[in-house]
């Protein structure tokens, strides 16, 4: 999970003792927030020994489009920008990019976060948080270049306007304590990682062509 203040101007790395706000935009961010507490209270309360670990943007192999019983609506099969847009760009479709893609993310290879959850697990200390995090800030227009690029996408980008709720804005995390307390650092760079990950869903666009499907009349709006 990752917790960042709002902001489009100039993004500081988020620590694990940023300000956290508390205007958020969706259920989706609130849960975070609220499970973060749990673990705390469950740490002080209950002695048990909870270790939390800040995901930032994970990618990579594996994720099919639309998986998953309750994954049925537009929102939630085109749920996570990596995916959609490498599904996009292998089918040569415009990858659509709002806001003019100013907002900004740290994207980490999956790979990386299952190291880091080991040394969470293995070296975290009892109660403490740790940002797993590649410490580097993308924004989503360039994602989606590279994306384009690493599968010769000939389709180009289609800008749409800002959704009108969402100020999650820029944000990176800074992955400082982690390397310095639990020894972990991402390894996989942002090209690496999508080559792999665009290899992969090149592999499987049948497996992901048919889950899509299933919601096929609700899909077409967006293709």
């Amino acid at each position: 999970m990752s917790l960042a203040p709002h902001t489009y101007s100039h993004a500081q790395a988020t620590t694990e003792d940023s300000p956290v706000p508390f205007e958020l935009d969706s259920p989706y961010q609130i849960s975070k927030v609220v499970g973060e507490f749990y673990s705390v209270y469950y740490h002080h309360q209950h002695k048990l020994p909870t270790v939390r670990a800040r995901f930032q943007n994970v990618y990579g192999p594996g994720e099919i489009l639309g998986a998953g019983r309750w994954r049925g609506t537009p929102a939630t099969v085109w749920r996570n920008v990596t995916p959609t847009f490498i599904y996009r760009a292998l089918k040569q479709l415009p990858l659509k990019v709002e806001n003019q893609g100013l907002a900004s993310r740290d994207f980490i290879y999956v790979e990386d976060i299952a190291r880091g959850l080991m040394r969470c697990a293995t070296d975290g200390k009892p109660g403490d948080v740790y940002n797993l995090a590649s410490g580097v800030e993308t924004s989503i227009l360039d994602l989606a270049t590279l994306i384009n690029q690493l599968t010769d996408n000939p389709a180009t980008i289609e800008f749409l306007p800002a959704r009108p709720w969402d100020r999650s804005g820029k944000r990176f995390g800074s992955p400082e304590k982690a390397k310095r307390e639990i020894g972990f650092q991402a390894h996989v760079s942002l090209y690496d990682g999508l080559a792999k990950t665009v290899e992969w869903t090149r592999k499987n666009l049948p497996s992901i062509d048919r889950c899509i499907q299933k919601h096929d009349s609700k899909m077409k709006i967006f293709v």
